[in-house]
């Protein structure tokens, strides 16, 4: 069995994308947030919803100006916000 192909991505893209997650969860969640741990669980700790998480995806696209290719994203992707924030950089769909 193959591994699936992530692309490589840019250490600051994914510094954007960590920030980004921290300006938008306090919105989706419609709640203050105090410091996020990088390693805090979306849905245990934090309480997003699956309904949250497509929010904050889509969010997250229109704020950085991206595009991400949710197709293979897993309940693994998103146990924690580095998690997310490593597969959303990994899945960035060039713009043509």
């Amino acid at each position: 069995m193959s591994e699936p192909v992530v692309q490589t991505t840019e250490p600051e893209l994914r510094e954007r994308i960590l920030h980004g997650i921290g300006e938008l969860l306090p919105r989706v969640l419609k709640r203050e947030l105090p410091e996020i741990p990088q390693d805090a669980c979306l849905f245990d700790d934090l309480g997003l919803t699956s309904a949250g998480t497509i929010e904050l995806i889509l969010e997250l696209e229109e704020s950085l100006d991206i595009q991400v290719d949710v197709e293979q994203i897993t309940e693994d992707d998103l146990r924690s916000v580095t998690r997310l924030a490593d597969y959303v950089a990994g899945h960035v769909i060039p713009e043509d």
